[in-house]
């Protein structure tokens, strides 16, 4: 789960933490496991700063207090503001930027060549996929591969993203699906066909930034016209 850690703290020499805070970086170079960090001025108070600090989890910001760097640079931090800093341990439990970043990463990671990867950082190990064109949906992790396994088998393909809107826990994407038709695919033999197909997906995702659920909207009737299995009439 992310994990930020918001210090606040009150210091008339800015600038000269400015210069610790280049100083600490430069020094932890290739240790350091934050994520992203942000300082703001408090608009009200020009002596009052708070620092966000993102980190994958909070054992990696364990981590990162424990390296040797951190400590000296806290100590000095502590001798330039003008009273003791106070620290807040944030677990994120909602990052619209992080889901979808997951859900571009997934799309990527289905049509990536050679072997599937686990998908344990991708997706929830109790996932739920709703398809309508299927009789049963598809629930967990291993089912996702194996559902996969079947496209994989069947197609060199890729996702391109056409729109990608976030709000709240669920992630709404547009996309455009490229593919080749390389070996069997639901009984039908490789025709080694080009085939394109469009359609929408909601994902719901978790607090851990991993995909929880997902409802899929696409042609799979084009897609069974442009592989010869349908009179262009029948769609």
């Amino acid at each position: 789960m992310t994990f930020v850690q918001i210090i606040d703290c009150k210091t008339s020499r800015f600038d000269e933490m400015n210069r610790l805070m280049d100083t600490w970086v430069e020094q932890t170079k290739g240790k350091r496991t934050a994520t992203h960090s942000l300082i703001g001025k408090d608009r009200s108070d020009a002596s009052h700063f708070i620092e966000i600090v993102e980190f994958p989890s909070y054992e990696e910001a364990m981590r990162n207090s424990n390296l040797p760097e951190t400590d000296r640079v806290f100590r000095e931090m502590v001798a330039i503001c003008d009273e003791m800093p106070t620290f807040t341990d944030l677990d994120v439990v909602r990052d619209e930027q992080l889901y979808a970043a997951t859900v571009r990463r997934l799309l990527e990671t289905m049509g990536t060549p050679g072997e599937l990867p686990p998908l344990d950082d991708l997706v929830a190990e109790h996932y739920h996929d709703h398809d309508p064109a299927k009789e049963q949906d598809t629930v967990g992790r291993d089912g996702v591969r194996r559902e996969l396994a079947t496209w994989r088998e069947g197609f060199d393909f890729a996702f391109t993203v056409e729109d990608l809107i976030a709000e709240g826990d669920k992630v709404c994407v547009r996309w455009f699906w490229k593919g080749t038709h390389k070996g069997d695919f639901l009984g039908i033999a490789p025709t080694g066909r080009e085939c394109t197909m469009s359609g929408t997906t909601v994902f719901r995702c978790g607090g851990d930034g991993k995909v929880v659920e997902g409802w899929w909207e696409y042609d799979r009737l084009g897609l069974m016209a442009q592989l010869g299995m349908l009179d262009p009439l029948e769609r």
